[in-house]
């Protein structure tokens, strides 16, 4: 599993390689690139078709016709700002995970009605960050959370070691030098 999810965007083409190349040498092997972009399924594809060992899959991915060419293009994992019951049976239907966000306890109700047991908690630092978290994870033992928004290198090993975080989430790994900051995310991660 991969701990820390880079939320990546992509807005030209030929930013791809040399991104997720920064994340691999940095120790991370893990991209949801964004599908707020242009050329974000074209992205998907050539980064699936380069690193094929690399988990890439689609983030802010927010109906079913995003999510087909997200899958199409080869991303192993869906993420959606919100849930989508049209993404997620996509999802189902295809054995692909889908990590919806979901801040309310009805949200979180609605995605175990569908079978989904980890959603995406975002933005965390506006929902009350870790302290929610532990809050919601009382009445849903069955759920773990990918936090995004709000955590960064001061933050990440606290979310990290609270039993019911799956994993983080976000784009701080990528503001400035993003091999030295995954390196510096791997070191917090040990």
């Amino acid at each position: 599993m991969d701990k820390v999810i880079p939320v990546v965007v992509i807005k030209n083409l030929e930013d791809t390689v040399p991104t997720l190349t920064g994340l691999i040498k940095g120790g991370i092997n893990c991209a949801e690139i964004t599908f707020r972009t242009a050329c974000a399924e074209e992205a998907i594809k050539l980064g699936v078709k380069t690193f094929p060992d690399m988990n890439i899959g689609a983030g802010t991915v927010i109906n079913g016709e995003q999510c087909e060419k997200a899958i199409n293009a080869g991303a192993k994992f869906i993420v959606s700002p919100g849930l989508s019951k049209e993404v997620a049976k996509i999802c189902k239907e295809k054995n692909i995970p889908y990590y919806p966000g979901c801040v309310t306890p009805t949200e979180i109700m609605e995605a175990i009605s569908l079978g989904i047991t980890v959603v995406k908690f975002f933005p965390a630092n506006v929902y009350g960050g870790l302290k929610a978290l532990k809050a919601l994870s009382a009445p849903f033992p069955q759920i773990k959370f990918i936090p995004t928004g709000g955590v960064d290198l001061s933050n990440l090993k606290e979310f990290l070691e609270f039993d019911k975080v799956y994993a983080v989430g976000g784009s701080f790994m990528m503001k400035g030098n993003v091999e030295e900051i995954c390196k510096e995310i791997v070191k917090i991660c040990e």
